[in-house]
């Protein structure tokens, strides 16, 4: 599915991840409306970059696909077609996991 979101200048539109969380003995607790916002995700779509003051522009450097951890309130929420996503700015984006 094709999101409908094309981001501008160094922002990146992210799906977060929540992880499973599972007690010791092996129990998958479900996800709740009260637990903390996830710090990481998927980006699905890429800004073109910064541009400089000199009028240069900096291109992203993380691209789609790239699974991130992010600032827990940096980014923006949004909602399309029924399913939340994150926009974040590149600098909100702390690491690339591998």
């Amino acid at each position: 599915m094709s999101v409908k979101l094309k981001p501008l200048g160094d922002r990146v539109v992210i799906e977060p991840i929540t992880p499973e969380e599972k007690t010791k003995s092996g129990i998958v607790l479900p996800a709740t409306a009260d637990k903390e916002r996830p710090e990481q995700g998927k980006i699905i779509a890429v800004g073109p970059g910064r541009m400089t003051d000199e009028g240069k522009l900096i291109p992203c450097r993380v691209k789609k696909g790239d699974r991130v951890l992010f600032t827990k309130y940096g980014p923006n929420e949004v909602k399309v077609d029924r399913k939340e996503y994150l926009i974040a700015k590149e600098e909100d984006i702390l690491a690339i996991l591998e």
